[in-house]
């Protein structure tokens, strides 16, 4: 999978066979603030999965914090617990 960081629009996008799909974010400090998942209709939920996997990957080589704002990343969290420690200090899901 070929992640784009689109840093003119903040924005870590890869192509589909139905289009872009895209999560926005915002950096503060060293925190990431993952606040949208831009997606098509007919995407198939396992490739968004890998999709926010390999976003999160990402935020570990860059050593962020990852603050999800969204609710389709705070329910990706919920269900993976080892990425709880990317979260920042106090911050619970």
């Amino acid at each position: 999978m070929e992640i784009k960081d689109n840093e003119l629009l903040r924005q870590f996008e890869i192509n589909t066979d139905s289009g872009l799909v895209a999560i926005e974010y915002s950096l503060q400090d060293r925190k990431i603030f993952l606040t949208k998942f831009v997606e098509n209709d007919n995407e198939d939920e396992e490739l968004h999965q890998e999709f926010i996997t390999n976003v999160l990957e990402i935020a570990i080589e860059r050593k962020l914090k990852v603050v999800p704002t969204h609710i389709k990343m705070i329910k990706f969290f919920r269900k993976n617990r080892k990425y709880q420690e990317l979260l920042p200090p106090g911050l619970k899901i």
